[in-house]
């Protein structure tokens, strides 16, 4: 079974978000007191006292202007947690999803080549998380029309991380 690449939110995009986020609103650095929330540029858990913002971001509208394609109506902006200041980026070889916490619910949503959705599913995180997001992204990726995957958390809608056909 295929293991894809949990991608993280690109560092040129990083730079400006830590300027002027997508809404156009001035990035707020601020020192977390707890840990926990789920930073999108490196693709773990924050840890308390780390500065950190949260930011809206744009990921389709973003790919969208890398591939010269409009997203339309399915652009959607929403908050995202990333460092303050520029970080690692995720640890290098790492063999599991991020944010794969069993029993958590997330939302595999299909968008093809012109940014349109084509499909999508719910994935409620099994004990083997790892085989199970295999699983939900080669089903997605059989669909030849499929040009990427955004991964979303059901409860409040965030955009977790992004897979793209390889």
């Amino acid at each position: 079974m295929t293991t894809y690449t949990a991608r993280p939110i690109a560092p040129a995009a990083l730079a400006e978000l830590r300027s002027v986020d997508d809404a156009g609103q001035p990035c707020v650095p601020f020192t977390a007191a707890e840990g926990g929330d789920p930073l999108r540029c490196c693709l773990r858990p924050v840890a308390a006292g780390e500065r950190v913002a949260l930011v809206s971001y744009a990921p389709l509208r973003r790919w969208a202007a890398t591939t010269g394609v409009r997203p339309g109506a399915y652009d959607e902006q929403g908050p995202v947690f990333i460092h303050a200041e520029e970080c690692e980026g995720p640890v290098p070889g790492a063999e599991s999803y991020p944010f794969d916490r069993p029993g958590a619910l997330r939302t595999l949503r299909r968008y093809d080549a012109e940014g349109r959705i084509v499909g999508g599913r719910l994935l409620e995180i099994p004990a083997e998380a790892t085989e199970g997001f295999d699983k939900a992204l080669g089903e997605a990726f059989d669909d030849t029309r499929v040009a990427l995957v955004h991964i979303r958390a059901v409860e409040y809608g965030c955009f977790q991380f992004e897979v793209r056909r390889s």
